[in-house]
């Protein structure tokens, strides 16, 4: 089979026109140590702000189904734009267990490459995950693309004119990449979604169970601009990696050839939850048509980062979430969401 980028496919910026974003739901109250009770209604809060702007997909089989129903009707989301799908899961992180969607622009059909998932390099049972791509694609009668490659949606950022942004601290990780031949991963990467160069920073976030996941560090918010985050206090995990990632995203230049704009994004405090430190990003934000969904997390950095991308993006909605409870399971919007081109 030609590949996608033969075809004249390739992953849409995140700022494109979207058809819905797909979530999948909660099922799983071991993941969520003494605050379960309290998930069902933060993600109908969620699925409920996204469907102001957009359709939502949600991923919920059997009794999950009547479960989500009856939280999203509380949260007032509007029902009409909203679908549940039969598709079972392990975990909710849908943008790293979803496919990447990808779209030929010459004729707008949208088709699905499928990586594999497998709990960010062997930490979680993820059987049911790594089966998604496929079964969205049927439920869709989509083309799929499947590569034999650990893949998360969590990992890239592109920018849809060929530009993808990663980090060494994932790719390169011994639990994704032993006895993985890395010029075939990279030609895959470029051939599956259609990418000219690939970008690299270093590590993550102190505490980050994907082991560094970019959607917490450096977000493009068009082809020349990017928002990363900066940590203020010398005395921080994050302080040396952080200014490391900042210095090398200061000498990356655009498809266009000119350097990147760079926008400085607070980070805020970790956040001791459930016995463990976490690590919260104002970066997970999401966005969605003529919107953007911004975490936050009582803290003062989160009106410093709703300003910042309120100027970042003029013509859209930012609109703040709580996701304080939600980063027990180790991320927020981003992190739970992925998109479908339209």
């Amino acid at each position: 089979m030609e590949s996608p980028r033969a075809l004249g496919f390739l992953m849409p910026a995140e700022w494109e026109r979207q058809s819905a974003t797909w979530l999948s739901w909660p099922s799983n109250p071991q993941l969520w140590p003494g605050h379960y009770s309290l998930i069902p209604a933060k993600f109908a809060e969620f699925a409920a702000a996204i469907s102001r702007f957009q359709p939502v997909r949600i991923n919920a089989a059997g009794a999950l189904r009547k479960e989500a129903e009856s939280a999203l009707r509380e949260a007032k989301a509007d029902l009409s734009v909203i679908e549940i799908f039969e598709i079972p899961t392990n975990d909710v992180w849908c943008r790293d267990h979803g496919p990447l969607f990808i779209k030929n622009n010459r004729t707008g059909e949208v088709a699905i490459t499928d990586w594999e998932f497998h709990g960010w390099g062997g930490k979680f049972t993820a059987t049911l995950d790594n089966q998604v791509p496929e079964k969205i694609a049927q439920a869709l009668n989509l083309k799929r693309f499947a590569f034999p490659f650990e893949l998360e949606g969590g990992g890239i950022e592109v920018t849809g004119d060929g530009i993808l942004l990663t980090t060494e601290a994932v790719q390169n990780n011994p639990n994704r990449a032993t006895g993985r031949d890395n010029r075939a991963f990279e030609s895959a990467i470029r051939e599956g979604l259609s990418i000219d160069e690939i970008l690299w920073i270093g590590e993550g976030l102190a505490n980050d169970d994907t082991d560094g996941h970019i959607d917490n560090l450096a977000r493009f918010v068009n082809p020349n601009t990017l928002v990363a985050v900066t940590e203020k206090n010398p005395a921080s995990p994050n302080y040396a990696p952080l200014k490391k990632n900042w210095d090398r995203l200061s000498a990356m230049t655009s498809q266009s050839g000119s350097r990147l704009n760079l926008i400085e994004l607070p980070l805020p405090e970790p956040i001791h939850l459930a016995g463990r430190d976490l690590p919260p990003s104002h970066a997970n934000f999401l966005i969605v048509n003529d919107g953007v969904l911004v975490p936050l997390y009582g803290q003062k950095s989160d009106e410093l980062a709703l300003g910042i991308l309120r100027e970042c993006f003029p013509g859209r909605k930012v609109v703040g979430i709580d996701c304080r409870v939600l980063l027990i399971e180790g991320g927020a919007l981003h992190c739970l969401s992925q998109q479908q081109p339209a």
